[in-house]
């Protein structure tokens, strides 16, 4: 990564810096834009086709099921906009959710959707606490992979099973666990999820994906549409409204296919090094470093938030100096060049695979510091 040597950053859960691949992919698709502009547009879509059929061999689910999309935030409005709601109906959400995962909910009860929120209890998502507020008008509970200032990582397998036992659809907001945990389609059949790829994937902002069960598609109305979301696409002159029989009915106009191209160089990098070393090298090596984070940030007297149990970890370790303000201890971090976020009343370090000893050395030293000095 190019960023490693000057900064340690551990900011991956709000906007990653981007892998060195997808740098190069908007360097080479700005030089073609600007010397041979559309005449390359055939190369600039396969790559898009491309991309699509990664995420699904990433989720290994097809690539019908794949709509390519800007933000986790579209992807869950086409959902909650095109489901056929009627008066009644139910979502069950957890506490503390992202807005994103919240207000397209909650845009719905002007139809008479009940919104419903299950408690944390200690920071955690439970699925027995979201399955607590399930009844007959529940249709779907939509929840964070990994909650983004907890870092509280879901048993997904237990609640869908669950869920699906009580007729009710999941929707999962993964841009927090996407292109670190795997995520077999076919053993957890999830029925809707989205995420960006600008955090853990390290892309740019404005590409991400949405996976839609085929077996769902016609269960949603396609309310954005246009010339992508039907068959004949580039039949311009007898214009047709004959849906795409796939997710990328969704996908109504023109693509963002420099955004497509970058995201698809970085999901490369991560597929290959899954590939060599394993599905679950990437998870094991960022729990390793969260952990070992975790531990000497407590030496250092730091207060932490980290879940007991390794099941529900994840690359999030939120912390706390006692008596310092958030603000403060990020302000002091980045003037040693040290990235961090403020979140949930805390302090939100996000480490990935190619951090280093080194990096937590430098975060673990500013707390040291901090405290120190008081």
């Amino acid at each position: 990564m190019s960023i490693a040597p000057e900064w340690a950053y551990f900011d991956h859960a709000a906007v990653g810096p981007l892998s060195k691949p997808a740098a190069a992919a908007i360097a080479h698709f700005a030089a073609q834009g600007a010397e041979q502009g559309d005449t390359v547009w055939p190369e600039w879509a396969a790559k898009v086709e491309h991309l699509r059929k990664q995420f699904a061999r990433l989720l290994n689910c097809g690539g019908d099921e794949i709509c390519l999309i800007p933000n986790t935030t579209t992807g869950i409005n086409l959902v909650a906009e095109g489901w056929d709601w009627q008066n009644g109906d139910s979502v069950v959400l957890a506490e503390g959710e992202f807005p994103s995962n919240l207000f397209p909910w909650q845009n719905q009860q002007s139809k008479g959707v009940e919104i419903r929120i299950a408690a944390r209890e200690n920071g955690k998502v439970t699925v027995d606490s979201l399955m607590a507020q399930v009844d007959d008008t529940t249709r779907i509970i939509s929840v964070s992979w990994v909650g983004y200032a907890s870092g509280y990582r879901i048993d997904l397998k237990n609640l869908v099973e669950q869920a699906h036992r009580r007729g009710v659809l999941v929707f999962l907001d993964a841009i927090q666990g996407l292109g670190i945990y795997p995520l077999d389609l076919k053993k957890i059949p999830v029925d809707f999820l989205a995420a960006d790829g600008h955090k853990w994937l390290l892309g740019p902002e404005g590409a991400g994906v949405a996976m839609i069960a085929k077996r769902h598609l016609d269960k949603l109305r396609c309310l954005n549409v246009g010339w992508g979301s039907v068959k004949n696409s580039f039949n311009y002159a007898e214009p047709t409204l004959d849906l795409r029989d796939a997710a990328a009915r969704f996908e109504s106009g023109s693509a963002n296919m420099m955004g497509a191209a970058a995201l698809s160089a970085s999901l490369q990098l991560i597929l290959d090094i899954t590939d060599e070393l394993g599905q679950d090298a990437i998870a094991e090596r960022i729990c390793t470093l969260a952990g070992s984070l975790d531990q000497q940030l407590t030496a250092a007297g730091a207060v932490t938030r980290t879940p007991t149990a390794a099941q529900h970890r994840s690359g999030i370790v939120t912390f706390e100096i006692p008596g310092l303000e958030p603000a403060e201890i990020r302000k002091e971090a980045m003037r040693q060049k040290v990235v961090l976020s403020c979140r949930g009343g805390g302090v939100r370090a996000a480490v990935h695979a190619y951090n280093d000893d080194h990096d937590l050395e430098r975060l673990v030293n500013v707390v040291r510091s901090m405290n120190r000095d008081r």
